[in-house]
């Protein structure tokens, strides 16, 4: 069994809709328990529920991108996690992450490293998305293809801005989102197996 933590912030549902779909594919692994938690929750790092992160095998960092970088809310969060930096209690988990924005590639790589490095800050081991490049050749529908923007160190999705989150991220998006968590899973899975 592997106990596995989402933790986002969205602003307006889209990154809730992407951060839900991250969990459908992680949950698919057997083996996998995936909870999601708010970053509005885990602001302060006296209140809210550390311990449970505390006792997770893995986290999933998620956040929108604005104007380059992870919302406000989850860098309340980012700062919040010092408590257990203090006492490596995030050391030796698994790490990942996730953004969405309204543009293609909208700066996402500068929240993804933003959480990447707050991962390796508490000592905890980085899992990229492990996919190839969706979009890179005129055969290739840039509008029905997974990983379209080519991200590798983490999952970067597209919501429209003229549209609510009912309607955007598309599906290939939201099977990319599936595809990424089922990764972050069988990591998780594998990684506590060796620690046994």
């Amino acid at each position: 069994m592997a106990k596995i933590a989402i933790v986002y912030h969205s602003g307006y549902g889209h990154t809730a809709k992407v951060a839900e779909h991250v969990r459908i594919g992680a949950a698919r692994a057997e083996g996998a328990e995936v909870t999601l938690y708010k970053a509005d929750d885990l602001t302060s790092p006296d209140a809210g529920p550390w311990d449970e992160l505390a006792a997770a095998d893995a986290i999933i960092f998620g956040a929108p991108t604005y104007m380059g970088s992870a919302s406000a809310v989850f860098k309340q969060f980012q700062d919040a996690t010092s408590k257990p930096w203090f006492s490596h209690a995030w050391k030796d988990k698994i790490a990942a992450g996730f953004t969405n924005s309204g543009n293609l590639y909208g700066d996402k790589s500068t929240t993804l490293l933003q959480m990447a490095t707050l991962a390796a800050q508490h000592g905890m081991i980085w899992v990229g998305t492990g996919m190839m490049p969706g979009y890179n050749a005129s055969t290739k529908d840039i509008n029905a293809v997974h990983n379209r923007a080519s991200f590798t160190i983490g999952l970067g999705t597209q919501s429209l801005t003229d549209k609510p989150a009912e309607e955007t991220p598309d599906r290939f998006d939201l099977e990319t989102a599936e595809m990424f968590g089922g990764r972050v899973a069988e990591a998780t899975l594998r990684w506590v197996r060796g620690k046994a």
